[in-house]
């Protein structure tokens, strides 16, 4: 793990605190804590750099330079994050900058295809924020999430793709030939062709309490929040993959972690399935729900826990709650574009767009002449890969695999436009 040069003086209870850290976590960037509450010599510190005012957040950087109440603009202005593109169109725009996306941009840019890719967080995507990849082909000892992320990103960099930081994308209209990429900022991009590569977010249980302590006890992602809890007790709620490996991880900050199943077994592989089981720090609950989230002083201090089976309820103090209970796809910006989605979200491309429609002997609309091909969605020039995708199997082998067929597809469908 590398070490803070970032100092984020703030408090528990302040939304912009928790913005500012959100915002550090999600970009891979390295930060300390400083809860001003909790430390008078640092509360002094940020009335003195703020003349006589105690504004909150302060960060304060490297040089001895400092931001207070920075907007996300400001804050990746002055992380040197890439906000802006050099150009208004391109043959091939990527959103989302994962390892679906980042595959197929290399692939593309590597065939000397103008390529951007927008990306509104870290580079890499989940994987980044992952301890270590142990599955991917070509690491036997594996590889840390972080590392792979980086040296995806180098690739990319190396073949010549653009990278643009820190931009969420608003919305996709497709206009004549072209479709347009309209960003947080304001800005519209043009291009030919379009790869949704977006990923997909962890699910929230939607029970009280759950959004007065996101940030302040609450947490998605332990790579991002788990050194804050050194020392201490934590729960991770979730039976999947994602709630054991992160437990792991976890393990070596917390001096104890509960895991909340709320069935009777873990739906994680039978590998990582018995290293949870065999650590003297983890311990697991089965068939227990969380239902309410409690605090005091704008802290999490407890949840009340409902044992599904008997119905009993009990309230455990814990100092924080990670979250790893689904999947939802990353593709609200795509209302109103015609990209068909499946009930859930996800975007539906290829045979699975023409299945019913075929057996009617009628076409896709937009399609008169020939099928989508396998990565494409209903809108022609407009290709989808990775977890966002419906049918994808939300694992970062495949989503590069997903990436570099996108990009042959991608490819292919240039040279009709």
């Amino acid at each position: 793990m590398s070490t803070p040069t970032i100092t984020l003086y703030g408090a528990h209870w302040c939304p912009d605190c928790r913005r500012s850290k959100r915002f550090l976590g999600e970009h891979q960037i390295p930060y300390n804590w400083v809860d001003i509450e909790q430390d008078p010599e640092a509360e002094q510190l940020v009335i003195r750099l703020n003349d006589g005012r105690r504004i909150i957040p302060t960060i304060v950087f490297e040089d001895g330079s400092f931001l207070t109440e920075p907007s996300n603009a400001e804050l990746a202005e002055k992380l040197g994050l890439k906000t802006t593109a050099r150009h208004t169109h391109y043959p091939f725009i990527v959103i989302g900058g994962g390892p679906a996306g980042l595959t197929a941009a290399l692939y593309t840019a590597r065939e000397g295809i103008d390529t951007l890719v927008i990306e509104r967080a870290a580079l890499g995507g989940q994987a980044a924020a992952t301890e270590k990849l142990d599955n991917l082909p070509g690491f036997p000892d594996g590889v840390p999430g972080i590392e792979f992320a980086n040296r995806l990103r180098q690739q990319a960099e190396r073949f010549g793709v653009e990278l643009l930081q820190a931009q969420d994308v608003v919305s996709v209209r497709s206009q004549d030939n072209y479709h347009l990429v309209t960003t947080g900022d304001g800005s519209q991009y043009s291009a030919c062709a379009l790869l949704i590569a977006t990923g997909s977010r962890y699910r929230r249980l939607n029970v009280p309490g759950e959004r007065d302590y996101i940030g302040a006890g609450v947490h998605f992602c332990a790579t991002c929040d788990g050194p804050f809890y050194k020392g201490k007790k934590v729960v991770v709620v979730g039976g999947g993959n994602s709630a054991a490996e992160e437990s792991l991880l976890l393990i070596k900050f917390a001096s104890q972690v509960t895991i909340l199943v709320r069935g009777e077994a873990f739906k994680a592989s039978k590998v990582i399935q018995e290293k949870v089981l065999e650590e003297p720090q983890i311990q697991v609950r089965w068939h227990t729900e969380v239902e309410e989230f409690l605090g005091a002083a704008s802290k999490l201090t407890a949840v009340r826990l409902r044992n599904n089976v008997t119905g009993e309820e009990e309230v455990m103090a814990t100092d924080g709650a990670f979250l790893f209970v689904g999947q939802d796809p990353n593709s609200g910006f795509l209302e109103g574009s015609g990209v068909q989605l499946n009930p859930w979200g996800f975007i539906v491309t290829g045979h699975d767009l023409v299945h019913d429609l075929a057996a009617s002997g009628q076409h896709l609309p937009g399609f008169p002449d020939r099928e989508p091909s396998l990565m494409e969605t209903s809108v022609p020039g407009i290709f989808a890969a990775g977890d966002v995708r419906a049918g994808s199997t939300k694992q970062v082998a495949s989503a590069a695999g997903e990436g570099a067929t996108a990009a042959l597809a991608v490819r292919e469908y240039l040279k009709t436009v």
